[in-house]
């Protein structure tokens, strides 16, 4: 395709059909989703076409994701994605203010291992500042979890990643759910998935 600048993440491809099949259980339906850190934008296409209940607000904080965003919804002329927002999930500030009569659930995905620990935080304040009673927050990725041994390719993962950023790596998954419950989410599921992540559930309370 001539001046494509669609971007591509390998792992979407190999991770978007077990994320649906968890997406398809806890999402609500009718419902307004906003995926923080986006990426490529290629999630966004996926779960939008395989959600039809879902109204799907993509987000990112690099102007040359959201165009990749942008460039993946046309792809698919699909009215369900929405034109993408640039947010900083470190930030207390949130453009979202005309979603939030509509908004019930947050997802992010491979996002709070490759950023500093501030954006998820920011994550928590934000998924309990602007979700409903009820809403949901869902995290994918790697974790470490007490009382678990943490597969050698996550130690690898997490090594490389530090190595790249000191301020990046595999999160704790007890830290990351006692953040998520100092800004009132409760953790409702932590669900195994392929190749050693984890689908991790919190409710607003």
């Amino acid at each position: 395709m001539k001046d494509d600048y669609r971007q591509h993440a390998p792992a979407t491809r190999r991770n978007r059909e077990p994320i649906l099949s968890i997406l398809e259980k806890i999402l609500p339906q009718p419902g307004l989703v906003l995926e923080i850190a986006s990426g490529s934008g290629e999630h966004a296409a996926w779960f939008a076409q395989n959600l039809p209940g879902i109204l799907w607000q993509p987000s990112d904080i690099d102007p040359s994701c959201n165009y990749s965003i942008k460039m993946w919804a046309n792809d698919i002329s699909q009215p369900s994605v929405l034109p993408p927002l640039t947010i900083d999930a470190s930030s207390p500030d949130w453009p979202v203010q005309k979603l939030l009569d509509d908004l019930n659930a947050i997802v992010c995905i491979n996002m709070i291992h490759i950023a500093p620990w501030d954006a998820c935080r920011g994550l928590m304040q934000g998924a309990g500042k602007f979700l409903p009673s009820g809403g949901i927050l869902y995290l994918y990725g790697p974790f470490h979890q007490p009382h678990v041994t943490t597969a050698k390719s996550n130690i690898k993962f997490d090594q490389s990643l530090q190595q790249q950023d000191t301020r990046w790596g595999v999160r704790h998954l007890d830290k990351v759910k006692e953040t998520a419950n100092e800004n009132d989410l409760n953790h409702t599921d932590t669900i195994e998935m392929p190749a050693n992540n984890l689908s991790v559930v919190f409710t607003r309370r």
